[in-house]
């Protein structure tokens, strides 16, 4: 019978020589990257990678050796690159100079637009994240905002990127992709549903509900108990109170929030109607300039990717190394490249980090196509 304790010496001398071995290699990877600093040749070599790892699969023996090995020296190729593009960070080579740092944005006096009417939750978004010393105005579309922004009617436009029940708004990503905006800023809105009605009006008056179709989902327990009020859906739930209000019948009621009460002068009949009390939605605010604050913790980035086995786990790979916390990935569907996908991904850090700067670096050097979003900070309400 076999010694465990014997085999499992043998498997630390061997790991001993490993480790020597491992390091040796680093260091020569490290003379690369000292001549890819002078010349400025990429770090990364496609095909030099496939071609030595297919040298390597046919020196070991047996099938499940070889792809043993293709997995392992693919990591060790990966780490070597990870080091190098570390050292370039440090050299300076790939500084990067887009986005500016500031102490902070110019918010005051900003002329902001924002989709939907006054009272909307884009609306209230807007007023918690900039206060009141701010122009405003409301566009039809979302990408009627971006439009004002990147035409520069606007400094900012404040955008509804995720529900924390109905999930991502997939138009905002696709909008980020069409147009040069940046992300500076992102508002946390918790959606507190109220039953609106004209003043005077009482629940036994009400005959019809006006409300966005999620506004009309997130309360259908609450609609339920009362199964002879006829639902209406409309196109938001701020412009369901201005439709209550102009039509003058205490028989009619909107769900929306309470400042789109006070904005359209209606009564609260009733509260707490909304299922899950712990609805938010996230806000975006974009603008036309690379800058971020100075404390900014949220870093968001798309990019592109070959078609290839491994290339997502190669990106992340970049984040999980630097000992980042990547926060949310999603993927939207690349039109003119069917069951291709595009990425999006949050992380925390601010670019002024090291471990950012050599995430960026490497991811940049890897993808197809990539871009940083902006580095922004979180506010609640």
């Amino acid at each position: 019978m076999l010694d465990l304790q014997e085999c499992r010496k043998k498997i630390d001398h061997i790991d001993d020589k490993i480790i020597q071995l491992f390091e040796e290699r680093m260091k020569v990877c490290e003379e690369v990257a000292a001549y890819k600093i002078q010349t400025g040749k990429k770090v990364l070599d496609p095909q030099r990678e496939r071609e030595k790892i297919e040298t390597l699969k046919k020196k070991a023996h047996g099938e499940f050796n070889a792809r043993g090995a293709e997995e392992l020296f693919q990591q060790i190729m990966a780490i070597s690159r990870k080091r190098q593009y570390q050292l370039l960070t440090e050299s300076g080579t790939k500084e990067e100079e887009e986005f500016k740092c500031v102490k902070k944005l110019p918010l005051k006096n900003a002329n902001v637009a924002f989709q939907g009417v006054e009272g909307a939750y884009s609306y209230a978004a807007m007023r918690a994240y900039f206060g009141e010393e701010i122009q405003s105005f409301h566009v039809h579309t979302w990408r009627d905002a971006m439009e004002a922004v990147a035409e520069g009617r606007a400094d900012y436009a404040v955008l509804p990127i995720e529900n924390s029940t109905a999930g991502i708004v997939a138009d905002i990503y696709d909008l980020l992709t069409e147009y040069r905006l940046f992300i500076v800023g992102e508002q946390i809105i918790r959606v507190e549903h109220v039953l609106l009605g004209l003043p005077g009006a009482s629940l036994k008056h009400i005959e019809r509900i006006y409300s966005h179709p999620q506004g009309l989902a997130q309360c259908r327990k609450y609609l339920n108990e009362n199964p002879l009020w006829k639902t209406v859906e409309y196109g938001n739930t701020a412009g369901a109170a201005k439709k209550v209000r102009e039509d003058g019948k205490l028989e009619y009621a909107a769900i929306a929030s309470r400042e789109a009460g006070e904005v359209f002068g209606l009564s609260v009949l009733a509260e707490n109607i909304c299922e899950n009390q712990e609805n938010s939605t996230r806000f975006i605010v974009v603008g036309k300039k690379p800058v971020y604050e100075e404390k900014a913790e949220k870093i968001s980035v798309c990019f592109e990717l070959p078609h290839a086995s491994g290339t997502l786990y190669d990106m992340l790979s970049h984040i999980i190394y630097n000992g980042l916390n990547m926060t949310k990935i999603e993927s939207r569907p690349i039109t003119e490249k069917p069951w291709e996908y595009r990425f999006f991904l949050d992380f925390e850090g601010n670019l002024k980090d090291s471990a950012v700067k050599n995430a960026l670096l490497g991811m940049e050097e890897e993808a197809i196509l990539f871009r940083v979003l902006g580095n922004y900070g979180t506010q609640f309400k």
